[in-house]
């Protein structure tokens, strides 16, 4: 592939060397030939542009037989149109010397050649040029006032605009035809293209000749729709064709266009400003069209990058709950043997301490990973943006009362005290979500209790009125190690922990907090913390939030007689049927069980069931299939609440039971208070009607 890059550039700049080399004997010919005028000077000389272009643009030595081009066809173009070889000489090292001055400049400038990409750069071009085309012109109109006599300032004048013009015009245009980047701007056909330029001849035609009437201003419109439809390629080819055309008829007298009236030497400077400004209005607005077609490409580049990067973070994201599925699935199944039979050996009341003091120790061991399963699934809801608040008219003091006599047990087991300051200038209810934020409190004071090892813990709650919302601070104070304020900053970013090294004493996921932080920020709440290492800190949260009446919540009916409940166990996992039937045992129901969805429909069908607990896989009919066919049925089987009880626990997976016409989700590994709270939840529905 090198090689064959190699070969197309070196092929690239033998077809370049030769367009120059054509392009400069021709544009030699036609100055001299065709734009000589009384004075014997040209009035448009783009050959010393070409010669420039071609150092700047063409490598090896293809710039040096460039220049021997143009140095010979010089002299012999000069010597044929009359001037002495004393002269011609003159003239070939002036305008050699000029073109690599410019050379020089541009490479030390650029680097190499100018990109004519924009108007800036367009402009500084012939800020660079003009100052060595005036220089050249002093410098031969000096020689030719002190060897022949000629006017100095007439010819300064006419040497400036031969060369500045030719410079200011021929190099720009050469420049952007050369650019591969204005050719891939405006792919035109070539038949387009070929129409255009045919467009701009005839008009400047019919402009120049001396039969038509068509006045010159006629040739702008045509050559800014060459730059509208071909770019600043289609505004310096016009230009050049204008100048093809106009300066030889002009210059021959002709013409009676260009202020011809006021004698040649004035319609010369006409067609040379005439020029000048045809070709900067139409190139500037190549230069910008050209600006914006890259602009819009570059736009369209960037959104289908942003596609694609958007591609791969939904498959990103897709693999992630996908992993958290699968692995929340494979943890909980086992846990739930751990945890069931832990629970269930707890219940027994023939134990030695010892050994209960173990079974204890299995269950809390379990809990926690339990914790650590559940904050990573709350934290794919949050991140989901599946949390929804439920706001209602709740007391923030009693609230924050059961929160610590939640964790009051904790505290005291490692001898901690646990105290409660509430002050309360409102005494009213506000719309809260209790639950989510009874999830935040446990979850600091949980913290407050974990990193404590003696001292004491406030619970502070402040609630000051305001003219619409109230302001409520939640503030939980310890006494324990503290926090260093560089790792602060970390604490609410999700699998941060202020102590990360391997020799921490506590463990976590360090997901809590960045739960807490998600949490408090959809209800609108700031979250923070203040912290003095060895002495404390000071986890706190401000929530504001509108009074409400209490809502009087209708008396839920008991059920009559538990013991009277039948209960139909669906699971694959014969620990699974075991743990569920030996738990709800124990509060008297009956239960039945079956080992796959085919088996749950047919029991079900026979009727008789008061609740259904539905494992999600199983072989031969999974538990969604198994729902809807029993939902499917006529009589009475069909409108038994089926539970699911499963280790998916996923958003969409719990949604996707909820879909398949269950009414609530239980979550392995199975918790008995859970467990005992769905299923009396149900029954008392069903025994009132619902």
């Amino acid at each position: 592939m090198p090689h064959r890059l190699a070969a197309q550039e070196r092929r690239r700049q033998a077809a370049l060397l030769l367009a120059l080399s054509v392009a400069t004997v021709v544009s030699l010919a036609f100055s001299e030939y065709l734009t000589r005028t009384a004075l014997g000077v040209a009035a448009f000389w783009p050959a010393n542009a070409l010669l420039a272009a071609g150092l700047l643009t063409l490598t090896g030595s293809r710039g040096l037989s460039l220049s021997v081009v143009f140095v010979v066809f010089h002299l012999i173009i000069g010597l044929l149109v009359g001037d002495t070889l004393v002269r011609a000489l003159l003239y070939v090292a002036i305008d050699t010397g000029e073109a690599v001055a410019i050379w020089a400049i541009c490479q030390r400038l650029w680097r190499g050649a100018p990109r004519i990409r924009t108007l800036p750069s367009l402009i500084l071009l012939p800020a660079v040029t003009t100052p060595i085309a005036a220089a050249a012109s002093l410098l031969v109109a000096g020689i030719l006032t002190l060897g022949y006599g000629e006017p100095f300032l007439r010819g300064v004048t006419d040497w400036f605009l031969r060369s500045g013009l030719g410079l200011a015009v021929a190099l720009p245009a050469t420049l952007v035809l050369i650019d591969a980047e204005h050719r891939r701007s405006f792919q035109r056909d070539w038949r387009e293209q070929l129409l255009m330029m045919f467009a701009v001849a005839v008009v400047t035609l019919l402009c120049a000749h001396p039969a038509s009437g068509a006045p010159p201003f006629l040739i702008f419109p045509v050559a800014l729709a060459a730059a509208y439809r071909l770019g600043a390629r289609g505004a310096a080819m016009a230009c050049v064709i204008v100048a093809v055309i106009t300066l030889p008829i002009a210059m021959s007298g002709a013409s009676p266009r260009f202020n011809a009236i006021l004698g040649p030497v004035a319609q010369a400077r006409t067609i040379q400003v005439f020029i000048a400004v045809l070709f900067y209005t139409s190139l500037a607005a190549g230069l910008a069209l050209a600006q914006q077609d890259r602009l819009k490409r570059l736009l369209l580049r960037r959104e289908l990058l942003t596609r694609a990067a958007r591609s791969r973070a939904l498959a990103a994201t897709e693999a992630k709950t996908e992993f958290l599925a699968t692995m929340s699935h494979e943890i909980r199944t086992p846990l739930n043997s751990v945890l069931g039979f832990a629970q269930l050996l707890a219940t027994r009341e023939d134990l030695p301490p010892e050994v209960r003091r173990q079974v204890n120790l299995i269950d809390s061991a379990g809990a926690a990973l339990l914790t650590v399963v559940n904050d990573i699934l709350d934290f794919s809801r949050v991140e989901a943006g599946l949390i929804e608040l439920l706001p209602q008219p709740t007391s923030a003091a009693n609230l924050l009362r059961d929160t610590v006599a939640i964790m009051a047990p904790e505290a005291r087991a490692k001898g901690l005290s646990l105290e409660l300051e509430i002050i309360d200038r409102v005494q009213a209810l506000h719309d809260l979500d209790a639950d989510r934020l009874r999830q935040v409190l446990i979850n600091l004071l949980n913290n407050a209790v974990k990193f404590t090892d003696e001292g004491r813990i406030d619970a502070r709650l402040i609630i000051e009125p305001g003219d619409i919302e109230d302001r409520l601070r939640f503030e939980i104070m310890d006494t324990g190690v503290g926090i260093d304020l560089d790792k602060q900053a970390l604490l609410f970013q999700r699998f941060s922990q202020a102590d990360s090294s391997m020799s921490r004493l506590h463990g976590g996921a360090g997901l809590g907090l960045a739960i807490c932080r998600a949490l408090v920020d959809v209800m609108g709440g700031k979250i923070g913390v203040d912290s003095v290492p060895g002495r404390g800190s000071c986890f706190w949260i401000e929530l504001s939030a509108p009074t409400a009446e209490e809502v009087a919540v209708p008396e839920r009916p008991k059920v009559a007689n538990p013991g009277a409940a039948r209960i139909l166990i669906v699971d694959d996992h014969p620990i699974n049927l075991e743990i569920g039937e030996a738990l709800l045992t124990l509060v008297g129901c009956q239960v039945d069980v079956a080992e796959n969805g085919k088996q749950a429909v047919e029991k079900a069908t026979l009727g008789g069931y008061d609740v259904i607990l539905m494992d999600i896989h199983m072989p031969q009919m999974d538990g969604l299939q198994a729902t809807r066919a029993i939902k499917a049925l006529r009589n009475e089987a069909g409108k038994v609440p089926i539970i699911a009880m499963s280790a998916d626990a996923l958003p969409r997976q719990v949604e996707r039971c909820y879909a398949a016409g269950m009414v609530d989700h239980i979550a392995k590994p199975i918790q008995r208070e859970v467990l005992y709270a769905k299923v009396e939840r149900w029954l008392n529905r069903g025994g009132a009607g619902v």
